[in-house]
């Protein structure tokens, strides 16, 4: 009796995530210093088809807005799905955000530094940065009204409505002091979000501001008699 061949099983294909994508991107821009020359050769020198690649990202800086985007919803979800974060102040909930942003991107330092060095215009937001940004917005005008609403942030006519822009001009501060912190842990960094946060909630709350509005509306209206 004939013993039947056995056939042999062909190999699964490896599946490439975008996770394997993002990782050999990194480590490109990292060793070379740049983008790299064409999505073609980028696959071809990683190991895998373009269409695999485009299944995922269509270019390059769509690749770097996903890294940056995933930055911010990692540590949005982080606290989000935390209990006691519900509870915190206006003032805690963004002390937490920064805090957790600057420990997430201290593991992904080099990358995240390249990327903000190359950054040459500050009046513009760079595409990486922009849907970083729509999430930004999205979740402090949340913290902001939730303190309007608590009375910790003060309710001021025009001024509430940029709030918002305020903190993104405030948290690019942020970014470019902590790409320039030489000190251990980067306890600087840690310094500076605290007291410049503190800061703004005493321009925001209620409190000296307000008391130098209504002197300023006093002296208005009296220059006019």
């Amino acid at each position: 009796m004939e013993k039947t061949k056995k056939s042999k099983a062909k190999p699964k294909a490896e599946v490439i995530s975008s996770e394997k994508i993002i990782a050999g991107y990194r480590d490109y821009v990292l060793t070379e210093g740049k983008q790299p020359a064409s999505v073609y050769k980028f696959c071809k020198d990683n190991g895998f088809k373009e269409d695999e690649f485009y299944q995922y990202f269509g270019s390059f800086d769509a690749l770097e807005k996903s890294i940056w985007k995933g930055y911010i919803d990692q540590t949005r979800n982080r606290m989000e799905n935390d209990q006691d974060y519900q509870g915190f102040t206006s003032r805690e909930q963004i002390l937490t955000f920064y805090f957790s942003l600057a420990e997430l991107l201290k593991s992904d330092r080099s990358f995240a530094v390249h990327q903000l060095q190359s950054w040459k215009n500050p009046s513009a937001v760079p595409v990486f940065l922009k849907g970083f940004k729509e999430s930004f917005k999205d979740w402090i005008n949340t913290v902001l009204n939730e303190g309007k609403t608590t009375g910790e942030v003060a309710k001021r006519p025009y001024l509430d409505e940029r709030y918002d822009r305020l903190f993104w001009m405030h948290f690019m501060f942020i970014l470019q002091f902590w790409i320039n912190d030489e000190s251990p842990g980067f306890e600087k960094t840690d310094a500076a979000i605290e007291k410049s946060v503190n800061l703004a909630f005493d321009l925001i709350g209620k409190g000296v501001l307000d008391s130098a509005l209504d002197f300023g509306k006093f002296l208005y209206q009296n220059s006019k008699n």
